[in-house]
């Protein structure tokens, strides 16, 4: 059988790959911002009046823009939103355990992980590290690539109703990971810490440290059908918004500003200084329209024209539990961007924004496909309704086709990447 390979899932693997860390993730994302020519912006400084491509970091939080010149009161924002954080295990302050003769690590789960997915692996570790300075302190991210952590599943032999009654775990006492073994000379988790970034065990000051699964993410199936890998909700989209977003500075032309953000803590409700409930976005919105001359007023004529597409990943078709799924909606892997619809608005779509969305993805010879929720299931939700809400905007929420979502590792069709990113830059024009 001949391959198609499907070039964008392989960049989008290396981007995974090198974003174990929301931080990680905005260090990355960054990078391939500034090598197309953004340029970099602090937020305490003030916005730049020249046209050109920009972006800011706020921790795990990334927001760009490509600036052609033109006035956002001619045609609004055309504004993607995504999220770099997904479901981990993130260490404690006060980690170092000793029981039964092993060294642990005391852990705290965030957001809503599949606890199961993360027994039997190896861990890594990444995240960032406040050092002590002569100004205070100051942050430096970290990554380890190799195994230094696992949370070991019971044998069955102890656990023998475990196929027929299912597993339950407890996360303050079952998903404890193991690393090391009890000695009297062990210095602790943060003298470790201290020793990796190459600083003394009180100069560090506090972490935010968490454990990622160490496989590679590949292309897989038979035919290369699928992407394997961690955290494609929600670097997936994340990947074809920026994707979309260096397409459309590539060509700069007149009519919507194009803005691309990606928010940290979406996994525990946005609701944070730098998540899509934070003032973040509409922030950056006004201080681009400022810097362009525009008043209060026209920034308000300008949102108005304006359209919000929130991506997150959608659920696919699973064929072992298909009885999960409203039968009507089934939706599948490498078919296209699936609009999400929900009339509670836990999903910001709306039959106008629906149609919008659905234009550019015939503009870009994409196929499409939408999504409704079983009623007799709570549906989850997306950056969606609460940007719609903060800022006042048109909002359409999309995502592409996935298993395993929250778990340590996913999947999802291996051309569905490619084919986002151009339906997301249709969408920009």
């Amino acid at each position: 059988m001949t391959r198609t390979r499907a070039k964008g899932a392989e960049a989008l693997a290396k981007f995974i790959d090198l974003s174990p860390s929301p931080f990680h993730a905005c260090q990355e994302a960054a990078r391939l911002l500034a090598e197309a020519g953004f340029q970099s912006v602090e937020e305490c400084d003030p916005f730049p009046q020249e046209a050109g491509a920009y972006y800011l970091v706020r921790g795990g939080t990334l927001v760009a823009w490509s600036d052609a010149g033109h006035s956002p009161l001619e045609a609004g924002f055309r504004v993607i939103g995504a999220h770099t954080d997904s479901p981990n295990l993130r260490v404690k302050p006060q980690p170092d355990r000793s029981v039964a003769g092993y060294r642990q690590l005391a852990i705290e789960v965030y957001g809503g992980a599949l606890y199961n997915s993360w027994l039997d692996r190896d861990l890594g570790m990444s995240g960032r590290v406040y050092l002590r300075d002569a100004e205070g302190a100051r942050p430096e991210l970290f990554r380890v690539e190799r195994p230094i952590a696992r949370v070991p599943q019971l044998a069955v032999h102890l656990h023998r109703t475990v196929n027929s009654e299912g597993l339950l775990l407890n996360p303050q006492t079952q998903l404890t990971p193991v690393w090391g073994l009890a000695r009297s000379d062990a210095a602790g988790f943060q003298a470790w810490l201290a020793e990796l970034v190459g600083a003394e065990p009180g100069d560090v000051l506090a972490w935010d440290a968490m454990l990622h699964d160490l496989t590679p993410s590949t292309l897989a199936g038979e035919d290369d059908a699928f992407l394997f890998a961690p955290r494609l909700d929600n670097l997936c989209s994340s990947w074809s918004a920026l994707g979309a977003l260096l397409e459309s500075a590539a060509a700069p032309q007149s009519g919507p500003l194009p803005v691309v953000a990606l928010f940290d803590h979406e996994e525990i409700g946005s609701n944070t200084a730098r998540g899509a409930g934070s003032s973040v976005l509409r922030v950056v919105l006004e201080r681009i329209a400022l810097a362009k001359g525009l008043s209060r007023e026209e920034l308000f004529r300008a949102v108005a024209q304006s359209i919000c597409l929130s991506a997150d990943m959608a659920h696919a078709a699973h064929p072992n539990y298909l009885e999960k799924h409203d039968p009507e909606h089934l939706v599948h892997m490498n078919r296209g961007p699936v609009i999400k619809v929900n009339v509670s608005q836990r999903y910001a779509s709306e039959a106008e924004t629906e149609a919008i969305f659905q234009r550019a993805c015939e503009r870009a010879e994409v196929p499409f496909q939408k999504y409704s929720h079983r009623n007799d299931l709570m549906c989850g939700s997306t950056i969606g309704p609460l940007s719609a809400a903060n800022l006042g905007m048109r909002t359409v929420d999309v995502g592409g086709a996935q298993l395993s979502m929250h778990s340590a590792r996913e999947m999802c069709g291996a051309h569905d990447p490619d084919l986002m990113t151009r339906a997301m830059a249709a969408f920009l024009e």
